[in-house]
């Protein structure tokens, strides 16, 4: 039944365009209170406040109500689901649970109608892009869409049927289903052949930060590897862990406070079967009888005992590290809770650094408009000397390497090519005079401001001899803990960069730390580095030992 502004449309009204009369009935005249006595489903879409709660109690079994009437829906969405518990209600409000909005549908509909230069949007694409809406549905939701939307686990039912408008996958799932729909009814002119191919180009259309991170992602899944999260009885560590683990990125192992974990993970519905360690409890006593005789044999002349090193191994990150140098898991990664340097002193002194590193730097990976950036020292070395740049240059190199990112490294500094004699500027340029004689083929130079090194035509106007004339850098080594720490963390909040790390380099196990109180997406993109970290030494390992 379908109802107008003036009641029931019915066929013996002279007034009713030929639309209507499609949906006329005979009969006499009822009112809308009569009309949706044992309904199952009502749909609004002009007039706010016409569905009474009385009305509503009338309708069938778990009523579906799609109130679509702005700002006033035909019922209130509070008003309703109070009136009756089983109702199913959608509203055209982003304020209210299932939102039915158009950014779900003409968006995407309008993309695969381009993709494929549709002559028309035709029924059939918008019914398919109805379809694929529908199954996604219906599909588990990312971790990435709760966190979104502040919901702890967000599914199928009552409060949820429909996507989220910010749902990652709504690109390469209703696109697609448009597109292939105008093939299907003979609207497209440039059909597509490879349809991977084309999700791929999709995904590239949502930015740089998408694209590295999916790179980063995709690798880890590759050859997935035994992940310590350190501070699992945290809830957004858990929500990063869960995630690790349904994408396919790596195996987490949780540690933490046993009793908190299972809680967290019930309330998360995160119900898969992994590991978890309580390191205090008597459960692990062996382990950590065994893991301290370890330490204390590695440190008995450095002033440690053996009650120190079993006290120690109580601890978290103790045992983490244990965990990882004796072999019990692939990589960790820990320091939600914690300051960096508390965090950073247990790996430094668990853990030896790699072979042939003569010290421990960090770098972070900034996704930034121009593509993605590497800056370093970030977390460590708070004045590293002439030598210590040169290894920090070194080492980030390899790290851009691993990320099949060719660098272009700019040593930056407060002055220009010798501009200042200070011994902060001249520790720079002694660094950048050693790669020049000792590593040729390095693409390096400074030291360097900072926008000089940024602005290639005022780099080639000003300083046309430099290596980096011509080039777009992509790695900035900084002179101090200070500028590189403050210098990230501006760009992150400021222009709103993603940032990944700090990567640890110079461990010889895969060990990273996340900056206090990181986001779950910072800690699931440095779970996938801690998992690429260890295939890296793995494969090293592998090639040294044929």
């Amino acid at each position: 039944l379908m109802f107008n502004s003036k009641g029931l449309l019915t066929k013996d009204n002279p007034a009713l365009s030929d639309l209507q009369l499609k949906y006329a009935v005979n009969g006499p005249k009822i009112e809308l209170a009569e009309a949706v006595k044992g309904a199952d489903v009502f749909i609004g879409l002009s007039s706010g406040d016409i569905l009474s709660p009385e009305m509503l109690l009338t309708m069938k079994e778990n009523p579906i109500v799609f109130a679509m009437a702005n700002p006033n829906p035909e019922i209130d969405y509070n008003l309703a689901v109070q009136t009756r518990k089983d109702v199913i209600m959608a509203t055209g409000r982003s304020d209210f649970p299932n939102q039915v909005n158009n950014v779900l549908g003409f968006p995407y509909i309008f993309r695969g109608a381009l993709d494929v230069r549709a002559t028309k949007i035709n029924e059939a694409m918008k019914m398919a892009a109805v379809k694929a809406l529908a199954i996604l549905a219906k599909e588990p939701v990312p971790e990435q869409v709760n966190v979104a939307y502040g919901a702890m686990k967000l599914g199928f039912g009552q409060e949820y049927i429909i996507p989220k408008p910010f749902d990652p996958r709504l690109i390469t799932v209703v696109a697609p289903a448009v597109a292939k729909a105008a093939m299907e009814s003979g609207v497209a002119k440039n059909p597509i052949t490879d349809w991977a191919a084309y999700e791929d180009k999709l995904r590239e259309r949502m930015g740089n930060d998408n694209k590295m991170v999916r790179l980063i992602t995709n690798r880890a899944k590759l050859d997935p590897k035994k992940v310590v999260f350190a501070e699992a009885d945290q809830l957004n560590v858990l929500k990063a862990a869960q995630i690790v683990h349904e994408d396919g990125i790596g195996i987490p192992v949780l540690l933490g406070n046993r009793e908190t974990i299972l809680e967290l993970k019930e309330e998360l519905g995160f119900d898969a079967e992994l590991e978890i360690i309580d390191p205090k409890t008597n459960e692990e006593e062996e382990r950590r009888n065994k893991f301290a005789n370890s330490y204390w044999e590695s440190r008995e002349r450095r002033g440690v005992s053996l009650l120190d090193a079993q006290k120690f191994m109580r601890e978290r990150n103790y045992f983490a590290a244990m965990m990882v140098n004796e072999g019990e898991a692939d990589a960790l990664v820990t320091g939600y809770s914690r300051s960096y340097p508390s965090v950073v002193k247990p790996m430094l002194q668990l853990i030896e650094k790699a072979h042939g590193a003569s010290l421990v730097a960090t770098a972070n990976m900034m996704l930034t408009s121009r593509g993605p950036m590497f800056l370093s020292d970030t977390a460590i070395n708070i004045n590293p000397s002439s030598e210590d740049l040169v290894n920090i240059a070194l080492m980030t190199a390899k790290t851009a390497k691993m990320f099949g990112i060719e660098p272009v490294i700019a040593m930056v500094s407060y002055s220009n090519f010798g501009s200042s004699t200070h011994q902060n500027a001249s520790k720079v340029r002694d660094a950048v005079a050693y790669l020049h004689k000792n590593h040729p083929e390095m693409v390096v130079d400074g030291e360097i401001q900072a926008d000089f090194a940024l602005n290639s035509e005022m780099l080639q106007e000003k300083f046309p001899f430099s290596k980096l004339a011509g080039k777009k850098v992509n790695t900035l080594v900084f002179p101090n803990l200070e500028s590189a720490n403050i210098t990230y963390k501006l760009m992150k909040e400021l222009n709103k960069s993603a940032s990944i790390g700090p990567i640890m380099m110079g461990m010889d196990k895969p060990v990273h730390i996340f900056q206090l109180g990181a986001s779950v997406e910072e800690m699931v993109n440095m779970a996938a580095i801690a998992v690429i970290d260890a295939q890296e030494k793995e494969n090293k390992k592998n090639k040294l030992a044929k």
